[in-house]
This record gives structure tokens, C-alpha cells and sequence, in this order.
């Protein structure tokens, strides 16, 4: 025999006593007790779904947090509140920071310059080295200087033209070096690698890095050898997302990311350039 609403049991979501009342929500859907209603004219029935009906904020609380305090580390969590974001990983994603790279640069008492200046000529140089195979349209852009430590760096974008516009696709940050280095690149073992023609291989003997990390250098010397077993590289590297390369190239050592500058790559890069050139120098 074919059933009918009236037929089903209490709680299946049909009124049975037949009022007239209709479909309502069932209990494990949220439809309990019918919910007050919310707007004049509103049936007091009419179901809405839980939370919806929110109170009004009490006074003296903002209505939305910092945009700080709102940032996360990974994509939408169910059931779980907003939490501030790792320092370390925040450098590791690309993302629109809200102070901007300039900004912290003049706060700082960086300078900046459009990489046009004659000053900038040897970045030039720099991105004609680079690993990430620039190409010939690439440019500096955005240059920014300054100190860190006791280190003097460059911060800039390798940008390509788009119409009238540069569009940032990799950063690089490079500190001027002291004497003569042998040409290195410094890069994670899972990357291709390209124009590493003439370079030799020098492991450093801890296995943990040697299989994250590869030093190819123009020779295997002294100061290579120190650079890649020195204690405080192998920390500060293993402790990264294996997302930035090291090279030599125009007079300095730098690293490089695909991504535009902002503040917290900057201080990333300074933190790893200070004791690259300090086991460089020993």
C-alpha cells in the first residue's frame, strides 16, 4: 500500500496531527523547536538554519578582527577559528601582503629605485647569471637597498614587460661579497637544474642534507667545503620548504624565488644570506 505524509512517523519532518502546518525540518537537520521569527510579517514557523539569527555584537567589539589576526597558514578549516600564521611559513607562500615591500623598505631606511639608474647596472648582470633562466626580456624592478646585520643587501623582482605594465616573477636578494668566491650554485636537490656545465658535486656528510641540498661549485675547495658543512647553513636550510636557490654571479651572492618581493621574503633571504657569506668568509 503506497504510503502518504500523513502516514509517516513523528520527527520524519511532516506535521502529523494535519494542522496545516506542512514541511518542517527534521530534528537531526536542525529542526527542533520552531525559531522565533526574525522579521516582521515572518511566520513563526519558518525554519532557519542554526546561527543564522545571530545576536548583534556587544558595544565596544569590532565587528571584524585585524586582518593579522585573521590570516591562516592553509586553506578553509571546518569548525576550527582563525589562528595567526607561523612567521617561517608565511614566508614560504606567495601571497598580496598589505604593508608591501616598498613600504618596508622605506621603514627601514632602505632606499628604492625603478633599476634604471646606473647603480643598477650590475643587476643586470646578476639576472643574466641567475639559475631560473631568466630569458631577455627579464629586468630588475623594484630595487630596494639596505642593511641587515652587518650585511649590505639588494632586494628586487626579475619582471617581464606585459603592455605597458612589469609583472614580478621571481625575487631575488643578493649581498655584495668581499675577495674572490668560486662560482657555486646552491640548490635544493629536487630541482632541475640548467647551465651546470663545468661544476662539480661537493657533499657536505650529513646525509639528511646532502639529500634535501646540492653544492655544485667551479672547484672543490676549502671555502665551498666550509659553506656546505658549516652547522648553522644545514639548520637554517633544513628548516626551509627547499624553495630558494643560491648562486654566485656579478660580484655577489644571492638567492632567488619564484615570487615577488614582500617583507617577509626579505628577512627570509637576509636570515640565510648572513650566514652564507658568514661560512664563506671563515
Amino acid at each position: 500500500m503506497m504510503s502518504s505524509p500523513r502516514d509517516r512517523e513523528p520527527g520524519e519532518g511532516f506535521d502529523p496531527a494535519g494542522e496545516g502546518s506542512g514541511w518542517r525540518e527534521p530534528e537531526h537537520l536542525g529542526g527542533g523547536e520552531p525559531a522565533a521569527p526574525t522579521e516582521p510579517g515572518r511566520p513563526a514557523d519558518a525554519w532557519e538554519p542554526p546561527g543564522w539569527n545571530l545576536p548583534p555584537a556587544p558595544p565596544g567589539r569590532p565587528q571584524s578582527e585585524p586582518a593579522a589576526e585573521q590570516e591562516w597558514t592553509g586553506g578553509p578549516r571546518s569548525g576550527e577559528g582563525p589562528r595567526t600564521a607561523d612567521p617561517m611559513d608565511r614566508a614560504f607562500r606567495s601571497e598580496t601582503d598589505l604593508v608591501g615591500a616598498q613600504g618596508w623598505a622605506l621603514q627601514h631606511g632602505w632606499t628604492i629605485s625603478d633599476g634604471e639608474g646606473p647603480q643598477d647596472a650590475v643587476l643586470r648582470d646578476l639576472v643574466a647569471s641567475a639559475p631560473v633562466r631568466p630569458g631577455k626580456e627579464a629586468r630588475p624592478a623594484s630595487v630596494l637597498r639596505g642593511r641587515a646585520g652587518a650585511l649590505d643587501l639588494v632586494a628586487f623582482d626579475i619582471a617581464y614587460p606585459l603592455g605597458r605594465a612589469l609583472v614580478p616573477k621571481y625575487a631575488v636578494t643578493a649581498a655584495p661579497l668581499l675577495g674572490a668566491v668560486p662560482g657555486l650554485r646552491l640548490s635544493p636537490a629536487r630541482f632541475w637544474r640548467h647551465r651546470t656545465g663545468g661544476l662539480v658535486p661537493v657533499v657536505s656528510g650529513n646525509e639528511a642534507f646532502d639529500m634535501r641540498w646540492l653544492l655544485l661549485a667551479a672547484e672543490d675547495g676549502p671555502q665551498v667545503r666550509r659553506l656546505v658543512q658549516d652547522p648553522a647553513v644545514q639548520g637554517l636550510l633544513l628548516g626551509t620548504d627547499d624553495g630558494d636557490e643560491f648562486w654566485t654571479g656579478a660580484g655577489h651572492l644571492a638567492a632567488v624565488r619564484p615570487d615577488g618581493h614582500r617583507p617577509q621574503l626579505i628577512e627570509h633571504h637576509s636570515r640565510l644570506l648572513t650566514a652564507l657569506v658568514a661560512a664563506l668568509g671563515r
